[in-house]
């Protein structure tokens, strides 16, 4: 019997040979830790459909991220849930230098210096009192270029409050350059854009909304991409390069992985992808029940997410998997 000269089992005969050989590493520095701040918590609030992941005091926050950050963690990503009493149609706590966000913003970067990238999410959705990612016209619909005034004020306190990286969310038209020539004007030249270039209207965001306490009424499909427009989204990811994008992002990730592959193909500026929440949820669930092994699966799904042409990804499971990776 003939074999074959060229076996590639070869290579797979031992775990330093497979190691040798990977063609896609993932490592901790790749990894974006989401974390969640809240206003007037005693104690930090557990999130239901996210078994793990919880709402952070100032303190509890201050303590999860030097941990992520001891562990090796790329970066963190920060995200502020003001008392519902605080919210109004235009989002003004986001802007308010005592606001829970930019209070947090101050303490991390008071901690931690330059020792992470301590980025911050650039929308109103979680400030607001309508859930909505901007300000809304008379007749109840987002008035894009009104949103982008706010969100250029959102970048500079972000950025006043120590900020490495802003990051526009809100997928509307010409937020990058708007934030670039405010944060600009307002001295923070050096302050990066990390736009959410092709932001999907997903089904997936659920356990996210509850993790932010939204407010929504309705969803966000007049402004969010739609799920089978991969081609839109290429445009969208040229139109935030053109305007000066520092990195560029596709969300969600999973479901998302040839936009991913499509933006990495284009992009000569790092590329990240979001594991959301309801990706975090369903690795969970079948862990819990058994189905799947947690560790491994977290693992696979990351470096899928890398093999698909991210730079970055942003994961609940960054601290964990940092830790496994050691």
């Amino acid at each position: 019997m003939s074999y074959p000269r060229h076996r590639p089992r070869r290579l797979r005969t031992t775990p330093a040979l497979r190691r040798l050989v990977s063609e896609t590493s993932l490592e901790p520095r790749h990894l974006v830790l989401p974390l969640f701040v809240a206003d007037g918590l005693a104690e930090p609030r557990p999130i239901s459909a996210m078994p793990g992941v919880v709402q952070h005091t100032r303190e509890s926050l201050r303590r999860a991220a030097a941990e992520a950050v001891e562990a090796g963690v790329g970066g963190l990503m920060l995200f502020g849930i003001p008392c519902d009493g605080d919210k109004d149609a235009t989002g003004s706590e986001g802007v308010n230098p005592d606001g829970i966000l930019n209070v947090a913003l101050r303490d991390l970067n008071s901690d931690l210096g330059d020792a992470t990238v301590l980025m911050a999410d650039t929308c109103l959705d979680e400030f607001t009192d309508h859930g909505h990612c901007g300000v809304l016209d008379v007749h109840g619909r987002v008035d894009n270029d009104a949103t982008n005034e706010q969100y250029i004020k959102l970048a500079v306190a972000q950025a006043h409050s120590g900020a490495h990286v802003v990051s526009p969310s809100g997928m509307m038209d010409g937020q990058v350059a708007a934030i670039r020539d405010g944060l600009d004007h307002a001295g923070h030249s050096d302050v990066a854009i990390l736009a959410y270039a092709a932001k999907f209207a997903s089904a997936f965001y659920g356990p996210f909304r509850e993790a932010v306490g939204s407010s929504l009424q309705g969803d966000r499909r007049t402004y969010q991409q739609d799920p089978g427009n991969a081609r839109e989204a290429v445009r969208e990811i040229e139109l935030d390069l053109a305007e000066g994008a520092d990195m560029v992002m596709v969300k969600p990730a999973m479901s998302y992985l040839d936009v991913v592959r499509a933006a990495a193909e284009i992009s000569p500026v790092p590329v990240a992808a979001y594991q959301i929440s309801g990706e975090y949820a369903m690795i969970s669930a079948a862990a819990a029940n058994g189905w799947i092994d947690l560790r491994s699966s977290v693992l696979e799904s990351l470096v899928g997410i890398r093999r698909a042409g991210a730079d970055i990804v942003l994961t609940y499971w960054a601290t964990d998997v940092a830790g496994w990776l050691r």
